[in-house]
């Protein structure tokens, strides 16, 4: 299917030196440039930014300090990109909350106005979840092949828990069949209590995963701020939660 143009299409998307829009940078820019008669452009270009590559980016993109030491920065490819873009409506994948926000941080470093009105903005990741919902009336649809009678009464919920589950170890041969695997598999993340309040970071240190020390070591938090433990265990966070960060908290005053 050709797209339906009246002015050039940008896909495009970013890699970049961590998930911060405002405080980190792009390392490598991939763009395919669709014009309304069908023909397209590509290009994909790696940028020095000017800052160490955490092992955790690294880990996801696989590019190292060491791949752009003596590529140029983003400074000094702006003027020639924001050509590029001049003009064009813009497409990606969770580009609207991510690539598109960061890219105009870039331009405006470089003293680059990046001009947001009078483009048009797709995202398909929006359009993916909106198409596909992410509910168990849609799971049991997809893995079970059928509709979910009385859905929403607790039974028939779980009934069709359970059988979406089996859906899921017939799909994927990849997803063993052994309950302490499958608990492991759908945990949030790296989560130590089962809200996800609490995470391990990259060296397995729990975190906060929430609030003012987002990402901050849960126990040096206890240490200066005792008071956020009185605070969290006055709150409203689940029994599991509060167990969690309460022996958090007893082994940190226990290592004064």
């Amino acid at each position: 299917m050709k797209l339906n143009l009246k002015r050039p299409l940008i896909f495009f998307d970013l890699e970049t030196t961590g998930t911060n829009i405002t405080r980190d940078r792009i390392v490598e820019l991939s763009y395919i440039k669709v014009y309304p008669d069908g023909h397209t452009e590509s290009k994909t270009r790696r940028l020095n930014p000017g800052m160490p590559i955490p092992p955790g980016a690294t880990a996801v993109h696989h590019i190292t300090d060491e791949m752009v030491k003596d590529e140029p920065s983003f400074r000094q490819i702006s003027k020639a990109l924001l050509e590029i873009f001049e003009g064009c409506d813009i497409a990606g994948y969770n580009s609207n909350k991510f690539d598109v926000p960061l890219l105009i941080e870039e331009f405006g470093r470089a003293g680059l106005n990046f001009e947001v009105a009078g483009r048009k903005f797709i995202d398909v990741q929006n359009i993916f979840h909106k198409m596909e919902q992410r509910t168990l009336v849609a799971a049991y649809k997809f893995y079970c092949g059928r509709d979910l009678a009385d859905a929403h009464s607790a039974l028939a919920d779980t009934q069709a828990t359970y059988e979406v589950l089996l859906g899921q170890l017939d799909r994927y041969p990849d997803l063993e069949n052994d309950v302490e695997k499958l608990a492991e598999f759908s945990r949030s993340g790296k989560s130590v209590d089962l809200s996800a309040r609490i995470v391990l970071d990259d060296n397995d240190v729990p975190v906060f995963n929430f609030g003012k020390h987002k990402g901050k070591p849960v126990k040096e938090v206890f240490r200066k701020e005792p008071s956020f433990y009185t605070w969290m265990m006055q709150g409203d966070f689940a029994k599991n939660t509060k167990d969690v960060i309460s022996v958090l908290y007893a082994e940190c005053r226990n290592q004064k």
